[in-house]
């Protein structure tokens, strides 16, 4: 099908998204994600509950740049 770019959105940003993202970097895909497009939750982590936007935050930071290009939706949305 000669596709080469994704944008990814959904959820788990934790879970499903970190996970597409990096497995579709080692298979060459241009990749996008909306981070105003995905969804996460809070976790718990030693006993000590990590809020959602601070989950959001840490995953978006982590990706952008080395596995994908991180935008909001009015970016790729025309």
């Amino acid at each position: 099908m000669k596709i080469k770019k994704l944008v990814i959105c959904g959820m788990m940003t934790h879970m499903c998204i970190d996970t597409t993202v990096r497995a579709a970097k080692g298979l060459e895909y241009e990749i996008t994600v909306v981070e105003d497009a995905c969804a996460t939750k809070n976790l718990v982590w030693n006993g000590e509950i990590i809020p959602a936007d601070y989950v959001q935050k840490i995953y978006m930071s982590s990706l952008n740049g080395s596995f994908a290009n991180i935008c909001q939706a009015k970016e790729v949305i025309v």
